[in-house]
């Protein structure tokens, strides 16, 4: 028996996801969307069967009023005597609906685009900054949307702000920095799971802009350019240093060969030669100025 019972509530979950969508949803949930139209009672048919002869009575121009066409990218929900009807959303097409009993709320379910305002936020390390970001979301459930939330955009809209500050409360400034597409992934799962019972889909969200104070700017840019200067004379001094090194090994060689110098002179002279035409040399052996200064 319990395996059969088993076997009849994966069924019916089954059928709910089907029917509703995936997602978590109460047991108050599935049972506005569930009640059959039989549960309006005796008062309510009684109403209906007025309402349905009213429609007859006024034909044809109660036919306007009764036929209701919902777009491709919306989903309606019907209220009959502020109950669902069962099945939950209707669309897209032509519905027919009941005056005076039956009301209709249309549902856009495309995907929605908006910018979270600058919020100032606290690091972890004590740095105020302030991150906008935006955020793209759809309606997954049309039923959940109208009946569990008085307004699910407005509702997603500050449950954004917050989330954001609470996210980046927990990150350095470094982390801030270098790892957006870490802390967009994280808003987007944490914002999905808090929407998920109103029927929100949050698709993507995405970090626009880190405002950083004027003060820490410029702290930041004098270390990065101290750090480019310390550099600079490191590489300057490794130079200085293979410089020094290819000097060495080209005395050497010219020590060994007493034409390499006259042949060095006879380079240096044409390089003069070239770029000041006014100047002139006159090459002095370095043997003449030893004997001079014997003597």
């Amino acid at each position: 028996m319990d395996s059969d019972n088993e076997v009849v509530s994966m069924k019916e979950s089954k059928r709910r996801e089907r029917q509703f969508g995936p997602g978590r949803y109460s047991s108050h949930d599935v049972e506005a969307l569930e009640n059959p139209d039989s549960d309006i009672g005796l008062c309510g048919w009684l109403l209906v069967g007025l309402s349905v002869m009213l429609m007859l009575v006024t034909l044809p121009i109660s036919i306007w009023m009764c036929i209701k066409i919902v777009k491709e990218y919306e989903r309606a929900i019907i209220f009959r005597l502020g109950r669902i009807l069962r099945g939950g959303a209707k669309g897209p097409g032509l519905f027919f609906i009941l005056p005076c009993t039956d009301s209709l709320i249309n549902v856009d379910m495309r995907t929605i685009t908006f910018d979270i305002p600058p919020q100032e936020v606290l690091t972890k390390d004590s740095v105020t900054v302030s991150v906008d970001g935006v955020v793209y979301y759809r309606v997954q459930n049309a039923t959940l949307a109208v009946a569990n939330i008085t307004n699910a955009d407005a509702a997603t809209r500050l449950l954004a702000q917050t989330t954001l500050r609470n996210v980046l409360g927990t990150k350095n400034l470094a982390e801030i920095l270098s790892d957006r597409e870490e802390i967009a992934h994280s808003m987007q799962s944490t914002l999905d799971d808090a929407t998920d019972d109103w029927g929100i889909k949050v698709e993507r969200v995405e970090i626009k802009d880190v405002k950083l104070p004027l003060q820490l700017q410029r702290a930041m840019a004098a270390e990065a350019e101290a750090t480019r200067e310390a550099r600079a004379k490191v590489i300057a001094a490794e130079g200085e240093m293979n410089a020094s090194r290819a000097l060495k090994e080209a005395s050497l060689v010219i020590a060994e060969s007493p034409s390499a110098l006259q042949l060095r002179y006879l380079q240096t002279l044409n390089t003069i030669a070239a770029e000041k035409n006014s100047t002139i040399i006159f090459p002095l052996p370095l043997e003449m100025m030893q004997g001079l200064m014997k003597r």
